[in-house]
């Protein structure tokens, strides 16, 4: 099999992805966080919203350098490998909402199915069995295929609001498919932003990251492929804001506009990145994400793990029971710096302290991959 050839900005950008997303992630108070660290409420697009797809573009764009050593062919053993990556993400993201077990008393009646790792796991999943088989072409027919599709099964399938919280038909998918009970309730009722039927759109973030890289891969000249990935990225921003008039840029929708509004912001970004590392080499200001690009799936298991075994931990504050989590926010980091900032720096530790669990593990060579 052949070696694949690795470019440095996508793991770069890999790792700055997440810390982002540590930060977003974990702040000491949801009470007192800034506002681009919040998602948007329903339609817009903040800086944390940006997260989850540049993930999955970055998903895609290592696609096409991992699929070198099976020669772009559909083999069983390509179908294995594919299969058991696919269940072993989606297995992890199903303990990760699980744990910490007795939490549940083992009464699954209103567990959450879905989550991000069940979304990254059937997104790469699909994705890679129609990349071995199609080429750029028919990749960018594909992509186009299922945006539009996404947008008419939306519109045709509600009611007067079709893109609305309570009215939307991936809503209407989810409670008819996977119930009430097993969907998340963060939106004051039970809707999935992870669900399987906005799964569907999520593809097409991974196809673009996809395009991208084949960019990358194929090109002999990287000046005029930076050029290339940036012009076609702002078009797909231009794009997607102007489909984002009739089809709003939405999030847990995974609305087609974001889709191409997202990865647009995605390819500008690994197209200056690529500029400033592969072709300036600017490298060493960039190394500390490098430590980040590594093992990320796993320390997006460790810190959510992490996360909930601390809030699960009861102390006393105040003469009022609380989560070690909020206690460690309240004795250590308000004093220090406030509410506001001391939320922040929170997060900002969280970072730190993952950083160098990584940087361990980047020492000892130990890559933990699912």
């Amino acid at each position: 099999m052949s070696n694949p050839r690795r470019i440095y900005s996508i793991d770069i950008f890999r790792g700055m992805t997440i810390a982002l997303m540590i930060i977003v992630n974990n702040p000491g108070s949801w009470s007192h966080v800034y506002s681009p660290l919040l998602h948007a409420k329903w339609h817009g697009c903040t800086l944390t919203d940006l997260v989850f797809p540049f993930f999955l573009f970055l998903v895609g764009a290592s696609m096409r350098f991992a699929f070198v050593k099976w020669h772009y062919f559909p083999s069983e053993k390509f179908y294995k490998h594919i299969f058991w990556r696919t269940f072993s993400i989606f297995m992890a993201g199903i303990i990760l909402n699980a744990f910490p077990f007795i939490r549940q008393g083992w009464d699954w009646s209103d567990f959450r199915i879905m989550g991000v790792l069940q979304r990254i796991a059937l997104a790469y999943g699909l994705s890679a069995l129609m990349i071995i088989r199609y080429d750029f072409k028919q990749m960018i027919q594909i992509l186009t295929s299922i945006l539009l599709f996404y947008w008419a099964l939306l519109w045709l399938g509600s009611g007067e609001n079709p893109f609305e919280l309570e009215t939307n038909f991936v809503r209407t998918i989810d409670l008819l498919i996977l119930g009430e009970n097993h969907l998340y309730n963060g939106f004051g009722i039970p809707f999935d932003p992870e669900g399987l039927l906005s799964t569907i759109p999520s593809i097409g973030t991974v196809i673009i990251g996809y395009l991208m890289g084949g960019m990358l891969h194929t090109t002999k000249n990287f000046n005029d492929c930076t050029k290339r990935m940036f012009i076609f990225g702002s078009g797909l921003i231009i794009l997607g804001y102007l489909w984002g008039i009739i089809f709003p840029i939405n999030k847990a929708l995974w609305t087609s506009s974001y889709v191409l509004f997202t990865g647009g912001i995605s390819a500008t970004i690994l197209a200056i990145l690529t500029y400033l590392i592969d072709i300036k080499l600017w490298k060493k200001p960039f190394w500390v994400f490098e430590v980040f690009g590594t093992n990320s799936i796993f320390l997006f298991i460790l810190s959510g793990l992490w996360v909930k075994t601390i809030i699960y931990i009861k102390r006393e504050f105040n003469g009022e029971t609380t989560s070690a989590y909020n206690y460690l926010y309240k004795t250590i980091f308000v004093p220090i710096a406030g509410d506001l900032n001391g939320s922040l720096l929170f997060a900002l530790t969280h970072v730190i302290g993952f950083w160098f669990i990584l940087y361990w593990m980047y020492r000892k060579k130990i890559q933990i991959k699912l």
